[in-house]
């Protein structure tokens, strides 16, 4: 991966978490108050635009973090593709899915840290 392609990456991954707050907050909102879970969607975009903001910045890294990147970006869509589903459909064992999310994303920074170590 190139650090044109990890921007692109980045930037649709920080599209799509405003594409999802804005979403979650007028077309689905009667359905997360239905639902009782609200909350779980706003968690996810939550960490979806964080962690977007975290892939734009190592995308400008020299030399680039791959490892980081696809961890920190496998880590978002699980973590908060899961809680946007269970959200929407109030499917608990979905919820399983998310803690490997959050492992990705915790990979990712132990990753980045290491690599700071090693500069």
């Amino acid at each position: 991966m190139n650090h044109h392609l990890s921007r692109i990456v980045a930037a649709l991954s920080g599209f799509f978490a405003v594409v999802c707050g804005a979403f979650g907050a007028h077309v689905l909102r009667s359905r997360f108050d239905a639902l009782g879970t609200l909350s779980i969607w706003q968690t996810g975009v939550l960490y979806h635009l964080v962690h977007a903001v975290v892939l734009l910045v190592i995308s400008r890294w020299d030399p680039f973090p791959r490892l980081a990147f696809w961890l920190i970006f496998g880590g978002l869509v699980l973590f908060s593709g899961s809680l946007y589903f269970l959200a929407l459909t109030k499917i608990l064992w979905i919820g399983a899915i998310t803690p490997l999310g959050g492992l990705g994303m915790l990979g990712g920074w132990l990753a980045l840290a290491l690599k700071g170590k090693r500069a």
